[in-house]
């Protein structure tokens, strides 16, 4: 008998029109899967208008991203992923939950069913499950958003000890800042009783590439968005979250971890 064929799962990403990281670290990551695992991937998007990243223009972006789920849905993906953290937290604490039933809902409503992962509720839900309730972060935002986020993890039981806000206010520059200095920049944070290190709050600055190295320099579980936004999204889809070069949480520690699970009609 010939082998089984590896079955292929699309992932849907809703993405700000001027993010172009999301579309490569977890595509990375679940390529880098596909060498341990027999499970494929396909990649397809929906983008919401922003270009730079001010509340004004984070609210406008997500009241797009109901089109992009239905979008999606029209492709019959397994399962979609809101690629911007940011925006999510600054509509309100606990937002996150809000936005995932709401597209959820949308993909049911369209026909084709699928579980939502906001990159927001993935990086909660990364930490918990690392039992990480002290850690440190670096962001990307300016200082006031920054804030937003610290607060919003803190409403969510995770103290964070020290973070840093790079002031990038434009999104392409975002994306161009050098993950090199990611590790470096996270040593010189008080992190001595945190249990982890966001090193990226940010789908679009890019870390995967140093997420390895800085969790042997800070000798703690180190994360970013996108790291447990591929961790959640493969755990939504019922597969190990497991991923070689992907640090601690994508390890195979964590890969039967319990998903968040959305309600599966609308209302």
């Amino acid at each position: 008998m010939s082998p089984r064929t590896p079955r292929t799962y699309r992932i849907g990403q809703i993405v700000p029109s001027s993010n172009v990281t999301m579309e490569t670290e977890v595509p990375a990551i679940l390529r880098a899967r596909e060498t341990v695992a027999p499970e494929r991937f396909t990649f397809h998007s929906s983008r919401m208008r922003m270009t730079h990243v001010t509340p004004e223009q984070l609210r406008a972006m997500d009241a797009d991203s109901d089109r992009c789920a239905v979008e999606l849905s029209d492709a019959h993906v397994d399962v979609l992923g809101y690629a911007c953290l940011v925006a999510i937290m600054s509509m309100g604490l606990g937002y996150h939950r809000t936005s995932e039933e709401r597209l959820h809902v949308r993909t049911v409503e369209n026909g084709a069913p699928a579980p939502v992962v906001t990159s927001a509720g993935a990086l909660v839900h990364g930490l918990h499950t690392l039992k990480a309730k002290k850690i440190a972060l670096i962001a990307p935002y300016m200082r006031p958003l920054t804030r937003t986020v610290v607060d919003y993890l803190t409403h969510e039981g995770i103290e964070v000890l020290d973070y840093q806000a790079l002031e990038i206010p434009d999104n392409l520059e975002v994306a161009a800042h050098d993950p090199a200095r990611l590790p470096g920049l996270a040593q010189a944070l008080d992190h001595a009783d945190a249990d982890a290190f966001v090193l990226s709050a940010c789908v679009q600055m890019p870390s995967l590439g140093a997420i390895e190295e800085a969790e042997q320099l800070l000798g703690k579980p180190v994360v970013s968005a996108a790291v447990c936004t591929a961790h959640q999204m493969l755990r939504a889809l019922d597969l190990p979250a497991v991923a070689p070069g992907a640090g601690h949480l994508l390890s195979g520690a964590y890969a039967q971890s319990p998903p968040v699970r959305q309600s599966p009609t609308a209302p």
